[in-house]
C-alpha cells in the first residue's frame, strides 16, 4: 500500500513521525546529530541529511561501529540518535549496546527501525522479535515502544530530554492514530489506560495496541468488559498499573515479539511477585516462517479476533 493510500485508509507509518520530530528537535538544538548504518532511506532521514549533511554520520553496513560512533559523539557533547534496523542494531551490535552505551551510561538514543516482523518476507534474519528480551536486562537503558504517530513523536521528544541511554522501537507497519482525551500526556515509565474494564485486562504496546482495542470491542459485544492498557515503556515498567490490572482477575499480554522475555515476561515477573493471577502471553513462539507481516499476524492469532479468543479462553479457565 502506497503512503497516500495508507493515509486515505487512516493508517500511518511511525517512521514519518520520527523523521518529522527529529528535524524539529535538531532545529532547536545544534547538539543533535544522527548516526546511520546505510539506513538513511529506511530511517526516513533523507530530509535531515539534506538540511544538515554535516550532522549525519553514515558508517555503512557496520552496526557495531554505528553504536560505537554514537557513544563517541555523546562523549564529545553531542546528542546522537543512532538509527538502524532493529534486528541488526540490537542483535549484531548487542555487545556495543551493553558496554559502550548502557554500562557506560552515555547519552545516546538508539532508534530500532522497522522492528518486529515489519520485514515479513525477508524471514527470521530480518525479524526483530527478540529485542525487548535482549535489552530489558540492561537496567539503565530506557526502552519505549510507541503505538502510533502521536506517541512516537512524544517518545522521541522524551528521549531527547533524558540524560542517558534510550532505545525507541519504531515500526514501519501502518497503524491508525489512537483516540485519546484532549490534553493526553506521554510520561516515560507510566502506562496509559485506553479503555476501562473490570472482567479482564489486556496489556499491549506498539503495533498491538490498536488490535487490543479491537479485541475489547469484540469482547464487549459478548458482555465481557476488558480493560486495555498501553504499556509503551518496557523499562522502567509501571508496576503499579500492572498490580491494578491484576485486580480484574486475569491478564492477557500482546506484543509483536517472542513470547519469552519480552513484555509478557516482564509483566509476569511483577504478577508472580506482587499479585498472582492467571495470564496468557500472546506473541510469536520462536523463529517464524517466511510470509508477509499480515500473514504472520493472522497465522499466530495477533488480530482482534485472535486476542479476543485468548481472553475468552483464559476467562473460561479462571471460572473453572
Amino acid at each position: 500500500m502506497s503512503a497516500a493510500a495508507q493515509v486515505a485508509a487512516g493508517l500511518f507509518d511511525c517512521r514519518d513521525a520520527f523523521a518529522k520530530t527529529i528535524e524539529a528537535l535538531a532545529e532547536a538544538d545544534s547538539r543533535i546529530v544522527t548516526v546511520v548504518s546505510d539506513s538513511v532511506g529506511s530511517s526516513k532521514l533523507t530530509g535531515f541529511r539534506k538540511r544538515w549533511p554535516e550532522r549525519m554520520v553514515n558508517v555503512g553496513i557496520a552496526e557495531q561501529t554505528v553504536v560505537a560512533v554514537g557513544a563517541g559523539l555523546a562523549n564529545g557533547g553531542k546528542i546522537p540518535f543512532v538509527s538502524a534496523a532493529s534486528c541488526f542494531l540490537t542483535g549484531r551490535a548487542l555487545e556495543q549496546v551493553k558496554a559502550d552505551i548502557a554500562y557506560s551510561n552515555v547519552n545516546v538514543k538508539l532508534i530500532g527501525q522497522s522492528s518486529g516482523i515489519a520485514y515479513g518476507e525477508l524471514g527470521p534474519t530480518h525479524h526483530s522479535i527478540e529485542d525487548f528480551a535482549w535489552l530489558r536486562v540492561l537496567n539503565n537503558l530506557t526502552i519505549i515502544a510507541p503505538s502510533d504517530p502521536w506517541e512516537t513523536e512524544q517518545a522521541i521528544r522524551a528521549a531527547a530530554e533524558i540524560d542517558g541511554p534510550v532505545f525507541v522501537r519504531v515500526s514501519r507497519m501502518p497503524v491508525p492514530e489512537l483516540r485519546r482525551p484532549e490534553g493526553a500526556r506521554f510520561v516515560v515509565g507510566k502506562a496509559e489506560t485506553l479503555r476501562a474494564g473490570g472482567d479482564i485486562a489486556i496489556i499491549a504496546n506498539g503495533t498491538m495496541v490498536h488490535r487490543a482495542l479491537g479485541a475489547a470491542d469484540v469482547l464487549a459485544d459478548e458482555g465481557i468488559s476488558a480493560r486495555v492498557i498501553n504499556m509503551a515503556t518496557i523499562s522502567p515498567l509501571d508496576r503499579e498499573a500492572i498490580v491494578s490490572a491484576a485486580e480484574t482477575g486475569a491478564i492477557v499480554t500482546v506484543e509483536e515479539h517472542g513470547v519469552r522475555g519480552g513484555l509478557g515476561g516482564a509483566i509476569a515477573e511483577v504478577v508472580a511477585t506482587e499479585r498472582a493471577v492467571p495470564m496468557r502471553i500472546l506473541g510469536f513462539p520462536g523463529f517464524l516462517p517466511t510470509g508477509s507481516a499480515e500473514f504472520l499476524m493472522e497465522h499466530f492469532g495477533l488480530t482482534p479476533d485472535g486476542i479476543a479468543k485468548a481472553a475468552r479462553e483464559l476467562l473460561t479457565k479462571v471460572k473453572r
